[in-house]
């Protein structure tokens, strides 16, 4: 097949919406809703458009690195290829320019949103402008505006950006504030981490694409449609942070921010083959965002950065916490970026690898992973004991508490926010979204909900300290490595159990993830069929889809975290050079 030519491309719109009979009549929100979508393909310049149709995901599977390539120059491909360390190593001393490398990844981005639907807002022409605002003031100071000088970033529809829409996947928040058409803030607003990166120096240029109601693990909504798997477009992105995921797996990104309820950052990540990091509440500013069920305080939401290396999550995190968030966001701790546990914890992995502990859960007790998630748990687990660290088997508490406690707590308003916000415009809700219309609970019943959560962080927190008496250094586990979900990517309605994830966001632990292999239809066969899960494994369906593992420290350990994930990831990379199947 010829590779497509640079130009205009043809969009089958159709492709991308909620199907309806060819006779069935469109109602307003459908209007509303295809416009909009137009309104986003018609941002992309028609340079950057595709002449002829995207084939198939039967004739194009993989669109990532040599498909997406074809569309670029070298030059571009050599900027977006590169991660944000290195990209900020350059603009940051005037090597790169802020407007090449800020419009080498809005072409790129441009082509990514046309192959899976990643994008709800695009403002390359103003990406472009502060880009070139930057490079004015490199010239005449000689020195950058702030370490992510000149660096891209994207954004999970969730933030607010003057001069742009927020729609979080909403109908009836289009031409809105949040739904509101009255409120006067309305493209005048921005929240307080979009301040922050702008007095870091990145350039914003993109909005990503998440499901409607956030409350899902694939990207879906009534917009643009259905967000696809780059690696394996017959799959899911993940969700709610799947936008974010999949314009990351397609470098049409360095470096973004998304969120995480109960697995949001951490299921794209895994699913798309990156790394994302789920901090403990009140690392980073999540004040002036958009949510749903805002002031639901059971479990909280947390802002945590995705990006295509572990030292760009570093990066991003770090830098973040150099601008005092907890100045602008009062949920947020004043705690600096801690340097001493940094080295604390380099000087660990250099020294004594027995004096690093790990503990394993193949299992949660609730869900059989599928065999993928097996074969990168055991790859994980080999390469930690090839290099003489101690490995446990982790048994907690019923992790089928915590997932309880989670169910309970999205279901706290018994949909009325979720239903509230449809409302507005009369769409359907997706069969994807995790919130059913349930009986309210009271103060009472919450109350005892927070009890309970509280009782179970307790207990684990007790089982986390008693494996002192496990350890050969006395000191208890420094992480635990799990799945992040018991399937690699998802097919398309098919997401099942957030157990995985979500018991992190109960106990509000740190939580990064590792890309460590891709399905196999010749090494992930099914050998049997117990469980629910295996039921729907298809061997050649998932042959490709990314899988990655979460590596999970405790509460507000994310510089021991974030240093752990990138001695991992390279200590895998490395035995994955020398046993080519993994």
């Amino acid at each position: 097949m010829p590779p497509p030519t640079r130009g205009k491309i043809k969009r089958n719109i159709q492709r991308d919406r909620p199907h309806k009979m060819a006779t069935e009549k469109e109602t307003p929100w459908q209007d509303c809703a295809r416009a909009k979508q137009q309104a986003i393909l018609s941002a992309i310049p028609n340079k950057w458009r595709v002449l002829d149709p995207i084939p198939s995901a039967a004739d194009l599977r993989d669109c990532t690195g040599a498909y997406i390539q074809q569309y670029l120059t070298s030059r571009e491909i050599e900027i977006t290829e590169a991660d944000a360390v290195f990209i900020t190593q350059q603009t940051t001393v005037g090597s790169w320019s802020a407007v090449e490398v800020t419009e080498a990844f809005c072409h790129r981005a441009a082509i990514a949103h046309q192959l899976v639907n990643c994008l709800h807002e695009i403002f390359f022409d103003e990406a472009v402008a502060a880009a070139s605002a930057l490079d004015a003031y490199f010239a005449k100071h000689r020195k950058p505006v702030g370490p992510l000088h000149g660096l891209p970033v994207s954004l999970k529809d969730q933030f607010h950006i003057k001069g742009v829409e927020t729609t979080m996947g909403y109908v009836g928040w289009i031409g809105t504030f949040e739904g509101s058409k009255s409120d006067t803030r309305a493209r005048t607003f921005e929240s307080e981490l979009v301040k922050g990166l702008r007095n870091l120096g990145a350039v914003l240029f993109c909005k990503t694409s998440v499901p409607t109601t956030l409350m899902s693990g694939e990207t879906a909504n009534n917009i643009v449609g259905y967000t696809w798997n780059p690696k394996n477009r017959h799959l899911s992105c993940g969700g709610s942070s799947g936008g974010e995921g999949a314009l990351l797996a397609l470098r049409g990104s360095p470096a973004g921010f998304g969120t995480d309820i109960g697995g949001s950052i951490r299921v794209p990540a895994s699913f798309n083959g990156i790394f994302g990091l789920r901090p403990s509440t009140g690392r980073l500013p999540y004040e002036g965002a958009a949510n749903s069920m805002d002031g639901q305080n059971t479990i909280l939401s947390v802002v945590g950065p995705m990006a295509t290396t572990a030292r760009s999550l570093k990066l991003l995190f770090k830098s973040i916490l150099e601008q005092s968030p907890w100045n602008h966001d009062p949920l947020v701790h004043e705690l600096p970026w801690r340097s001493s546990v940094e080295r604390n914890i380099q000087e660990r992995i250099n020294g004594d690898p027995s004096a690093l502990s790990f503990a394993i859960m193949h299992h949660n007790g609730v869900v059989q992973p599928q065999p993928p998630v097996q074969r990168a748990m055991k790859l994980i687990e080999g390469m930690l004991r090839s290099q003489d660290h101690q490995i446990i088997d982790w048994r907690p508490p019923p992790h089928k508490i915590s997932h309880a406690i989670a169910k309970e707590t999205f279901q706290l308003d018994g949909g009325a926010d979720v239903q509230a916000h449809l409302g507005l415009s009369g769409e359907p809700q997706l069969p994807q979204c995790f919130v059913a219309k349930t009986p309210h609970m009271n103060a009472a019943q919450i109350a005892d909900l927070n009890v309970r959560k509280r009782r179970y962080q307790k207990s684990y927190l007790d089982y986390w300290h008693s494996t002192s008496n496990l350890t050969r250094s006395g000191r208890p586990v420094d992480a635990i490595i799990c799945p992040t979900a018991p399937h690699a990517a998802v097919i398309p309605g098919r997401y099942r159990h957030m157990g995985y994830t979500s018991f992190v966001n109960v106990l509000d632990l740190t939580s990064a993830v590792i890309p460590i292999t891709h399905a196999s239809k010749e090494l992930d066969q099914l050998e049997h069929d117990d469980m629910g899960q295996h039921s729907e494994y298809d061997p050649s369906l998932y042959d490709g889809a990314p899988v990655g593992i979460q590596l999970i420290g405790r509460r507000l350990e994310e510089e021991k975290i974030l240093s752990l994930a990138e001695y991992i990831h390279n200590s895998c990379a490395e035995l994955s050079s020398s046993v080519p199947d993994i």
